[in-house]
């Protein structure tokens, strides 16, 4: 069953002749608990596009259905809302809060929405991510693979059925990298969670499901790799 469709995508930033076209008419359906890889180049238009799927940038036209549902149809405060709790976005460059814990940013999607913390959840995050005995460190206490695991953390707190990661491991050295997507595919294949994943490593393309090649903001290739 697809969980997450684009159609007819279509994203320009500026006007008239200083215009430029990002994705151009992009359209494609991820399956529920799909590991999908999009490669293609810097400037190619992937990491648009996962904005756009996350709900983090509006598109010029076409829409993005989550469960059927047009994401953009919402508001800005009903988008924020949804980053928190429907998808987990994961970046390059972490985007940790400098003066909270581990734990204050793993559990800050469940602040924002003023919940209580699923301390179950926390717990067995925590031990999964390897980082327990860490729970007071700041960021800055932390190694760059930790920050990582603190951001994926963060972007699972919620149980997303969408895992959305930019480069994940593009700050990393290899064994870091490693851990970071084993830690990914974990998530994807014992938790049920679709798992898109910009990339342009080679060796993380191929572990994937599928792969997504994007050139010049269309679709290059689409390509199956194991089901």
């Amino acid at each position: 069953m697809d969980i997450l469709t684009v159609d007819h995508l279509t994203k320009v930033y500026g006007e008239g002749p200083t215009a430029t076209r990002a994705l151009f008419d992009v359209s494609f359906s991820i399956e529920e608990g799909e590991f999908c890889a999009i490669v293609g180049s810097s400037g190619s238009g992937k990491s648009t596009l996962l904005h756009l799927m996350g709900g983090v940038d509006r598109p010029t036209s076409g829409t993005v259905l989550l469960n059927g549902e047009d994401i953009y149809a919402r508001s800005d405060e009903q988008l924020a809302v949804f980053r928190r709790r429907e998808v987990g976005l994961v970046y390059q460059f972490y985007n940790l809060i400098p003066v909270l814990s581990v734990v204050e940013n793993i559990t800050l999607p469940v602040a924002l929405d003023g919940r209580p913390v699923n301390t179950e959840r926390l717990g067995l995050l925590l031990h999964a991510l390897g980082l327990e005995g860490r729970e007071g460190a700041l960021p800055n206490q932390l190694s760059g693979g930790q920050q990582q695991r603190v951001a994926i953390g963060r972007a699972l707190m919620n149980a997303p059925s969408v895992v959305l990661a930019d480069e994940p491991t593009g700050n990393l050295d290899s064994r870091n990298s490693a851990e970071i997507m084993a830690l990914l595919r974990a998530s994807n294949k014992e938790m049920g969670q679709t798992l898109v994943v910009i990339t342009h490593d080679e060796d993380i393309a191929a572990t994937a499901d599928r792969v997504i090649a994007i050139e010049d903001g269309r679709i290059a290739r689409d390509e199956r790799i194991r089901r």
